[in-house]
């Protein structure tokens, strides 16, 4: 298992971390297989959308914050209940398969880490099962 610690820099932004899963495919040598990607935090997600455009994200984030806006009345009282909720939304783990070397994505997919209640130090978890 590898593990990628990526430091946020806002409360709410959208990492690609699609490079980085890139390379370590790259490192070991995985001609075809499956790569897996899990977050183990509650206020954090991942997704694929795409990365051609950064507006794209941009409206993703926005309507994010229509749905579950940040000062809305909840029950949980460490004051980050959206972000919880947000990540429940985005979810916590990804499949891509590798083929010829290269992991599996449409012509403009991206991977990204999804912070809800950064700034903080996140984990990727990733594992890669090779084909025979």
């Amino acid at each position: 298992m590898e593990i990628i610690s990526i430091s946020t820099k806002r409360r709410i932004e959208f990492i690609d971390i699609t490079g980085k899963i890139e390379e370590i495919v790259k490192n070991k040598n995985i001609k075809s297989g499956v790569c897996f990607l899990f977050v183990p935090h509650t206020t954090c997600g991942l997704t694929i959308n795409e990365n051609a455009d950064p507006s794209v994200r941009k409206d993703i984030i926005e309507k994010l914050e229509q749905l579950v806006p940040e000062s809305d009345v909840y029950t949980h009282s460490e004051g980050n209940a959206d972000s919880h909720i947000k990540s429940t939304l985005t979810g916590h783990s990804l499949v891509v398969f590798i083929e010829n070397g290269s992991l599996q994505l449409g012509t403009w997919q991206g991977i990204y880490l999804c912070e809800f209640d950064g700034p903080r130090t996140r984990q990727i978890w990733m594992k890669i099962t090779a084909s025979l």
